[in-house]
């Protein structure tokens, strides 16, 4: 029997949610299960034509109870009773309509189908108008709302969202009382406070994606909201003023939950934040290093002091706010809309024709035709790797844009869309896949670019996700154009481990999130230094690239 204390993060992603439970002495991550969300993985309820994703909320309660319960199963004995918080963090801006008690309208009758009624992911860009009519009324506002913002505010966030939804379906209108993030409902269900008028909100989701500010006296004011339309009068009091940081609890497991669990109820809950930020935390963070989430997207994380950057105005990210990453000191995000999603949208075109001929093929029997397709799905991204590592960067032609699912940063616009320029008779798939890299790097350095032009350094970068441990090639070619080391996090799940190691703050395990980092930090596994030879050439590339984008920009205005 074991009396180490162990905390559980639980990481809700665009897939799937994991719960990885943490020793809280040493960091040692004890066990760890995976949940894909059935009815996302049929696409339920999305249109990805018209750029609609939406998820279930039995997803992430299925997802929840079978991943900690199994979790629980596979770590040594005595694990169960030495719990002593959970905190979750979840993809973002990903809010839903709820009634009165906080319930999601999709669980309650009449609404258990309709897509208006679920939880609007982070990748929906159906608010794309509702975006662009904030942002002119906040330009001619006697406030500008969005300055917290970047000065821009995106279709991914929580009023474009919110206000589209209510504007496509009376029904939905009409039953909602309020609306609530991923992040901060799942806590509130653990401890058995969904009142929205209660509830602890995250200061991460609001003050990034709702634009909320202490110097606003929270939300925007009512007179900008009914300005907006009038179909939002009235809503702002039924939401809330109070933000709480991470290292808050949001309470303890309620008997229900700690019983379906295998729990005590002595288990404390943080208030939720967005997955990004955490795996910031999780990938140890500090002030004036870019932690880059890279998965399907990007999320890049910055803090700072907030007496050395905390009055200045950053144009073009997505949000600064007091305490959203590392509670005291300034956090800072900006992204890409689309980064391995780029990789995987190139795949699946280059792998259609083959389905589709093998799939109707009579040569041979359905369980070969099954393999083949795996097969060959599974071998297009490792043996397009291989062939584009071989060109030589000044051989290049090609030049793209990483613009696929618009861009989020910087200057947020989601109107905008991908281009692959420069082809010619020779441009054959490995050429067309390194510009896609290109790109996505190229989309990377932009971002640090706006940065360091709006006065704030950078003094290294830390990679985490997907993709930074999967893929040297890509990895290397980022460091190449950023022409900057990059520190890649050892652990697998640093969303899951910075959500385990708020949780230890919040249980009082440690005082504040730097000595959890210390104490439950898995360090670096590995770091990529530039060529300097590539980076110059890059250097080149690069200038195209903006060149592009300025191009097609100004020619969609």
């Amino acid at each position: 029997m074991t009396q180490a204390k162990y905390t559980i993060g639980l990481d809700y992603g665009t897939d799937s949610v994991r719960s990885l439970i943490v020793n809280v002495e040493n960091g040692e991550e004890v066990a760890s299960v995976v949940f894909e969300y059935p009815r996302w993985k049929k696409q339920l309820y999305c249109d990805a034509p018209n750029n609609r994703f939406r998820q279930h909320p039995k997803d992430y309660l299925e997802g929840m109870e079978y991943t900690i319960v199994e979790a629980l199963k596979q770590a040594p004995a005595g694990v169960a009773e030495n719990v002593v918080g959970i905190s979750v963090d979840t993809t973002g801006s990903t809010p839903i309509a709820v009634n009165e008690k906080g319930t999601p309208l999709s669980l309650t009758s009449g609404f258990e189908e309709n897509p208006n009624a679920m939880f609007v992911l982070w990748k929906d860009h159906t608010g794309v108008k509702e975006a662009d009519e904030i942002n002119e009324l906040a330009k001619k506002w006697i406030v500008d709302f969005t300055k917290f913002e970047g000065g821009i505010y995106s279709s991914e966030w929580f009023w474009a969202k919110l206000l589209h939804v209510v504007r496509e379906d009376a029904g939905v209108y009409r039953a909602a009382s309020s609306w609530v993030e991923h992040c901060d409902w799942i806590p509130a269900v653990l401890t058995g406070n969904t009142n929205p008028k209660t509830l602890k909100r995250s200061r991460c989701a609001a003050g990034h994606k709702a634009m909320w500010h202490e110097a606003f006296g929270g939300l925007p004011s009512e007179d900008f909201l009914v300005k907006l339309d009038p179909l939002l009068s009235g809503l702002r009091d039924r939401l809330f003023k109070e933000t709480f940081t991470c290292d808050i609890s949001a309470g303890t497991l309620t008997p229900e939950w700690a019983a379906k669990l295998g729990l005590s109820t002595k288990v404390k809950v943080g208030v939720g934040a967005f997955d990004a930020h955490l795996g910031a935390v999780g990938a140890e963070i500090e002030p004036y290093f870019l932690s880059k989430v890279m998965g399907t997207s990007t999320c890049d994380m910055m803090i700072a002091p907030m007496n050395e950057v905390g009055d200045k105005l950053i144009s073009g990210i997505c949000g600064q706010v007091d305490g959203s990453i590392v509670p005291g000191m300034l956090g800072m995000e900006a992204g890409q809309s689309a980064f391995g999603d780029i990789y995987a949208w190139f795949k699946n075109v280059l792998a259609w024709p083959t389905e589709q001929i093998i799939a109707s093929s009579s040569l041979i029997d359905e369980a070969t035709k099954v393999k083949m397709i795996n097969e060959i799905s599974s071998k297009i991204i490792p043996e397009l790797t291989r062939a584009a590592e071989l060109i030589p960067i000044e051989e290049s032609s090609i030049v793209a844009l990483d613009w696929m699912n618009g861009r989020r940063t910087p200057d947020a616009n989601q109107n905008l869309k991908g281009v692959i320029s420069g082809l010619n008779l020779g441009s054959d798939a490995p050429r067309i896949f390194r510009a896609l890299v290109e790109a996505t790097a190229f989309g990377s350095k932009a971002i640090i670019d706006r940065f360091i032009h709006e006065g704030v350094r950078i003094d290294g970068v830390i990679a985490l996700g997907g993709v930074a441990k999967k893929s040297p090639f890509v990895m290397q070619v980022v460091c190449d154009v950023l022409n900057m080391p990059i520190k890649v996090a050892r652990s697998e799940q640093a969303c899951a481990l910075g959500s385990a190691m708020a949780a230890a703050v919040v249980a009082g395990v440690y005082p504040n999130t730097a000595e959890a980092q210390k104490k439950m930090g898995g360090g670096f596994e590995t770091t990529y230094t530039p060529n300097p030879e590539n980076a110059a050439k890059y250097q080149k590339l690069y200038a195209k690239y903006l060149k592009l984008g300025e191009m097609i920009e100004s020619g969609m205005k």
